[in-house]
């Protein structure tokens, strides 16, 4: 018999991670194995804890065989793994421990729901994208099939968005990227991207139920069936779907109903195997007035952004487009208006389709002059989207700097406060993540940022010279 008097539960348990985490991929070890916590240590039993059932049956199915070398190689041929499932339940309160045994020793089980336990009273589908009276129970999509990976044009300011997607379109629910949120700013290619990741699922597993839809939309939704008398039949007809694709899941913002909804048909499509896929304007990290247990979800899966991108993908998105619409153009001309909007691919397709537009109704040769009288309108009647270059170059102009020296590496007293001043007008006036503000000025990370912003707040409260020259630069983006 094994002698345990020097070990417990976690020293066993950390040498079965060492044992593992040299035997799988980084990123799946971290997605199934660090969550993990060491619970107790009982003759040769180990029980650990997990955070759900759908995290317990991976392990079970995924990942069997190497637990079991680990721990037989820790407590002997005898070893036994237990696990203890942790729950919550509708108020967000820690539910009591479920025992569970490996597939090989199962014992009996004390079955609790695991989420909002709805029945649908009604046999006939309560379907709220069929318009009432007319008994139509399939599920449309809401897709739009012209947006797909092949026009979805990659670049180093979306890359990893777009991998991750590819990966979930070809196994959906099966991958560690569950949920998938794609953040990013306005007119960056997160609802294109969510819109291609449904459509290439339907491709390839035409029996899967599919849904896209906006989160104002559900929300909308909810509110009718609460009105109704029908929110069970709205939770039931969630449930049923296979991957649920729900677009600016920011709006949910503040509005508690319709995140506590939310939360339970969430949790059942996780536990279940099915994919979740959300975008947002914000990282999670960054949401106000959203539900930690929520946002606790959202961060179990991939965060990926979408920046903005470089010039040489503003260049082939141009290049993109024009070959869509069958227009020939000047490579110098190209390059001009790729240099010169830099705000986001929406504005950037506004822009080229204006010059089209002046050269065909005009009857005028598309020549670089004409590129610049077209763009110096453009951008001055979407200055309402104020971007962290434009920031930037306002605070330089302001201290008399140039934007190198903005965003360098020195300490100077006068240079680092008009940095944070940027950071803190970046914040207040675009929706970029602390991190991608960080990274435009001044390759910082999202740590630095917070505490440039409450060194300004304190700073516009303390020094009456420094509140002139912050209230001097916030004119400047009113106007």
């Amino acid at each position: 018999m094994l002698e345990y008097t020097n070990k417990n539960a976690k020293s066993v348990w950390n040498n079965c991670l060492n044992f593992i985490k040299d035997n799988i991929q980084e990123q799946a070890f971290k997605t199934w194995f660090e969550p993990i916590q060491a619970i107790e240590l009982t003759e040769n039993a180990l029980y650990i804890q997990v955070p759900s059932q759908f995290f317990y049956e991976w392990l079970e199915e995924h990942y069997v065989k190497i637990l079991k070398v680990a721990l037989t190689k820790e407590l002997g041929a005898g070893a036994k793994l237990l696990y203890k499932i942790q729950m919550e339940n509708a108020i967000g309160n820690k539910q009591p421990y479920t025992d569970q045994l490996p597939s090989t020793q199962r014992a009996p089980v004390r079955t609790q729901e695991l989420d909002v336990p709805v029945q649908n009273k009604n046999p006939e589908l309560k379907n709220p994208f069929i318009i009432p009276g007319i008994r139509n129970v399939k599920i449309e999509s809401q897709l739009n099939s012209n947006y797909s990976f092949d026009n979805f044009l990659e670049g180093d300011s979306n890359r990893l968005a777009r991998s991750a997607g590819l990966a979930v379109s070809n196994k959906p629910g099966g991958t560690s990227f569950n949920p998938l949120l794609i953040f990013g700013g306005v007119g960056l290619g997160k609802t294109h991207l969510a819109h291609a990741i449904g459509v290439e699922i339907k491709d390839l597993y035409p029996e899967k139920t599919v849904l896209y839809i906006s989160a104002e939309v559900f929300t909308q939704q909810y509110v009718d069936s609460v009105r109704k008398q029908t929110r069970n039949d709205f939770i039931y007809f969630y449930q049923l779907i296979d991957v649920l694709i729900v677009d600016d899941i920011q709006f949910l913002s503040g509005k508690s109903g319709t995140q506590d909804v939310f939360f339970h048909i969430f949790n059942h499509l996780h536990q279940n195997g099915k994919q979740v896929i959300l975008t947002s304007d914000k990282a999670p990290v960054d949401m106000q007035d959203i539900e930690q247990r929520l946002l606790s979800r959202f961060k179990w899966g991939l965060s990926a952004e979408i920046q903005n991108p470089d010039v040489d993908t503003r260049i082939e998105i141009l290049k993109g487009i024009l070959y869509r619409d069958g227009v020939s153009m000047p490579e110098e001309i190209i390059e001009y208006v790729a240099q010169n909007v830099k705000t986001n691919v929406r504005e950037l397709e506004g822009a080229i389709i204006s010059l089209i537009a002046q050269s065909s109704f005009n009857k005028r040769e598309i020549t670089l002059e004409l590129a610049k009288q077209v763009v110096d309108k453009f951008v001055k009647n979407v200055k309402k989207e104020i971007t962290i270059d434009y920031i930037q170059k306002v605070v330089s102009d302001y201290f008399q700097m140039d934007t190198e020296t903005l965003c360098s590496k020195t300490r100077k007293r006068h240079i680092v406060q008009a940095r944070q001043l940027a950071m803190f007008f970046a914040k207040k006036y675009t929706k970029a993540s602390l991190a991608n503000i960080g990274s435009e000025i001044g390759n910082r990370d999202h740590a630095t940022v917070l505490h440039a912003c409450k060194t300004i707040d304190n700073l516009i409260e303390t020094d009456k010279q420094f509140r002139k020259y912050h209230d001097d630069i916030n004119k400047k983006f009113s106007i």
